[in-house]
């Protein structure tokens, strides 16, 4: 590129500045300043560095047109993000006065959204369903549940987001997985009236979490879905009730129930005298004999998905709730007396098996979607082809062709050649249906008179499509599709009333868990492995409290409509016993989350949530420096770049050395000139959340320094602050940036591509405009679905040529 920028070397993110300037007013290049004060401000602070002679970061700035800076808006726009948030110039380089850099960026921004050539729209080339996708798509299209990271591999992530086009290629090696889960699928859908005997179990450490809630009133077991073939007799065993050779963990007696669908079908008390005396007396022969009465439990369960728990009812045996608190019967199907230290580790699993005695296939939610007919004699192939035409519309997302039904239908017809029944024949054509590349693959053709190499509005279906994924995670409902087939879904109004229709449907919830924990990067906790020695308190059951809690509280904003500024500011958050007691947080007690309202403010927003506090930290401490980067990428939208090769990053303390704070292991890069440019702005940050330890449990003093905590810090834009609560004052300050950031994060989400330069002046159009509804998120959401970038497609570049990887696997896929 001639001019490229590459800024990132200098690093210094920093903390955004200070502006004057309200998001809403748009000044113009008469106000106070104009290109030839600005051209002094850069030759003064800028091009010294950035010259054709130096050309410090790869950037030359001398050989600009201040002048008319279209000519070189994806330069300015990078500029413009470093400048905005006081990153430059670097730590330790002589700065302009803010006032100055201020309304530099404004004049700047001003003139790039005056813009009135270019490009509006990027292209988007032909992407696969990914798998969180797929999974949706099947549960909207067939009603079958299914657990995408067991059936079909990790999806490539671009900027967070695994929804991103370019990077959704397919290998013949993943087109084969797609395969074999679309006949997976077809099988649970249609049914087997006579299927074999097998045995699924359920885990308790993988199914334990309160995003599975348990019925009200039981705590200490667990909850899932399990899809039962066909109507018939079935057997649960419950495999270790950690009835050990300890006989203390019988000593109080405990009911077990199983509730399918909240039904209760089982129930046993298990402890107390009886079951105590009879293993003091008999030892292993006693505990098998205990356990037998938790074996070949019948049950007798119709066809279909069905909530399945297990757990113990909610009774206190112990003298207060206070004590209570601590104590879950057998450490609630987990490890006995070790559970009364709070140490456990879950283990064992439920397992069901069956069927025994099968007697039909009653009307499931999946068959019903299907059978849209009855076949009666004689018109059997009628039938056949009235719920094969109906199935692959509402899978393709467009009305069916003559040429779809001649693919599809031999696969019904040879099935019954073969001598297989009606619902044999169908489950050929759903399996078709699910691997064609029809249903697999998104393309955007546009109008059948687009010109080449020129941008185009989609039409109502590729709308449809677009609109539905971004909300919904999956292809467009039968009111949606019916007015893009019948191009009402571009009349005026009608885009905003389907909008707002859809975040008010229970699948909107997909905007939690694939836009924003994917953008906050909080779907990995498993990657931070507390040290067991110095956070004792910690497990997986708080692991999964984290998220659960993370995903309830941003459901809340979300599901709500209100202001994304509460992602920051709300003063409350869900909790349940577990959650609560680990935050210090008194008065919460059961497994279930539920709304509670925060007294200290140390705990609003997303900066006082453990999920964020143990992703920004290591196993043996906090983090300043990953805690500093994450508030810089996810908050501000100024993303910290790795530190160059062979940087010592590792702030290990050597054997027999004396224990220091991180704060003071730190230091010893801060002072370093070339580390100053980096530290000099990510640290303060996160040294402002240094007193919540890697767990997220608050504190005052380092246990292993032996040391008060430190929070006090000097933000890069000069305001000195102390802890998190003024750090997040500091954020409000200027809350345009947050709302930015939130709707470049989710207009790359929603049209499944990295942003350009040229789709920055429509972020900052659609942010001006939520400003006048206080930044709700309907209103961002409405923003970006108006917008050029949404509803066009452009011409593909030199990076995204037409015929991409994924279009020449589509199409072999078609022909096997």
């Amino acid at each position: 590129m001639k001019h490229l920028i590459y800024l990132s070397v200098l690093l210094g993110f920093g903390f955004a500045a200070i502006s004057q300037r309200a998001e809403g007013q748009v000044p113009s290049a008469s106000s106070a300043a104009g290109p030839d004060q600005f051209h002094t401000m850069l030759a003064s602070y800028c091009v010294t560095c950035h010259n054709t002679r130096l050309k410090t970061g790869g950037l030359v700035l001398d050989g600009l047109d201040i002048q008319a800076p279209a000519n070189n808006a994806d330069i300015w726009e990078k500029a413009l993000r470093k400048l905005r948030a006081h990153q430059m110039p670097p730590p330790g380089s002589p700065q302009p006065e803010q006032k100055d850099a201020d309304s530099f960026v404004a004049w700047m921004e001003s003139a790039l959204d005056a813009r009135t050539k270019g490009p509006t729209a990027g292209y988007v080339p032909i992407q696969r369903l990914n798998r969180t996708e797929y999974a949706a798509s099947v549960k909207m299209l067939l009603g079958v549940e299914i657990n995408p990271k067991e059936v079909l591999p990790q999806d490539i992530r671009v900027e967070g987001f695994d929804n991103i086009a370019d990077a959704l290629s397919v290998s013949p090696a993943f087109l084969d997985q797609y395969i074999s889960a679309a006949r997976q699928v077809a099988r649970l859908a249609v049914g087997n009236s006579n299927p074999r005997v097998t045995d699924v179990k359920y885990a308790v450490a993988a199914n334990q979490n309160p995003r599975n809630p348990l019925p009200p009133g039981t705590r200490g077991g667990i909850a899932f879905q399990h899809n039962f073939p066909v109507d018939g007799d079935y057997q649960i065993n419950i495999k270790d009730l950690a009835v050990g050779p300890y006989s203390n963990a019988l000593e109080t007696q405990s009911t077990l129930v199983i509730m399918i669908d909240g039904r209760m079908v089982f129930r046993q008390p298990i402890g107390g005298r009886t079951d105590l005396a009879l293993v003091d007396r008999q030892a292993g022969t006693g505990r098998s004999q205990i356990m037998e009465r938790f074996s070949k439990i019948p049950v007798h369960v119709e066809a279909g998905g069905h909530e399945v728990a297990v757990a113990f009812i909610d009774r206190s045996h112990v003298a207060s709730d206070e004590n209570f608190q601590f104590l879950e019967p057998y450490g609630g199907l987990t490890g006995g007396a070790a559970a009364l230290n709070r140490r456990s580790e879950l283990r064992g699993a439920v397992e069901i098996v069956g069927p025994f005695h099968p007697t039909g296939i009653s009307e499931t939610p999946s068959r019903a979607l299907i059978f849209v007919c009855e076949p009666k004699a004689g018109e059997e192939a009628a039938c056949a082809n009235r719920i094969t035409e109906n199935l692959a519309r509402r899978a393709f997302r467009r009305p069916v062709t003559a040429a779809d039904m001649n693919r599809l239908m031999p696969f019904y017809e040879r099935a019954r050649r073969d001598g297989g029944s009606f619902d044999q024949g169908i489950e050929q054509v759903v399996a078709a249906v699910l691997a064609s590349p029809q249903f697999l693959y998104r393309i955007i053709k546009g109008p059948k008179d687009t010109a080449p190499d020129t941008e185009f509005a989609l039409t109502d279906l590729e709308l449809a499509s677009r609109l539905s994924f971004f909300l919904w995670n999956t292809g467009p409902d039968q009111e949606m599709l019916t007015l893009a087939e019948t191009n009402q879904l571009t009349r005026p109004g009608m885009l905003e009333k389907q909008v707002r229709r859809m975040l008010a449907d229970p699948k909107a919830s997909s905007l939690v868990t694939s836009f924003a924990m994917k953008w906050l990067n909080l779907t990995d906790l498993d990657q931070v492995v507390p040290d067991p020695v110095l956070f004792p308190n910690f497990n997986d059951q708080l692991r999964q409290d984290f998220l659960a809690e993370t995903e309830a509280f941003v459901g809340s904003v979300f599901s709500d409509d209100r202001s994304v500024l509460e992602l920051l500011t709300a003063n409350y958050t869900f909790l349940n016993e577990r959650l609560a007691r680990h935050y210090g947080v008194s008065g919460v007690f059961g497994p279930q989350l539920r709304e509670v309202t925060l007294v200290e403010k140390e705990r609003w927003g997303v900066l006082g949530k453990g999920a964020m506090l143990l992703r920004t930290s290591y196993g043996d401490r906090t983090s300043p420096v990953l805690r500093g980067a994450w508030v810089l990428d996810k908050i501000i939208g100024s993303p910290a770049t790795p530190p160059p090769p062979d940087t010592a990053t590792d702030l290990s303390q050597k054997a027999g050395e004396q224990p220091k704070t991180v704060r003071a292991r730190l230091e010893q890069h801060r002072n370093k000139a070339s580390c100053k440019m980096c530290h000099g702005v990510i640290d303060p940050i996160g040294l402002a959340l240094e007193n919540f330890d890697a767990t997220g449990v608050w504190r005052t003093k380092d246990s292993q320094a032996k040391a008060p905590i430190d929070a006090s810090t000097v933000l890069p834009n000069g305001v000195p602050i102390n802890g998190v609560v003024e750090l997040r004052a500091q954020l409000m300050d200027r809350p345009e940036l947050f709302v930015r950031n939130v709707t470049e994060r989710l207009m790359t989400y929603a049209v499944n591509r990295r942003l350009e330069y040229f789709d920055m002046p429509q972020v900052r159009a659609i942010v001006r405009g939520a400003a006048r509804d206080n930044y709700r998120l309907s209103s961002l959401i409405l923003g970006i679905v108006n917008s050029d970038a949404f509803r066009k497609q452009g011409p593909p570049s030199d990076a995204n040529p037409k015929s991409s990887g994924a279009e020449l696997t589509a199409a072999a896929a078609t022909k096997r």
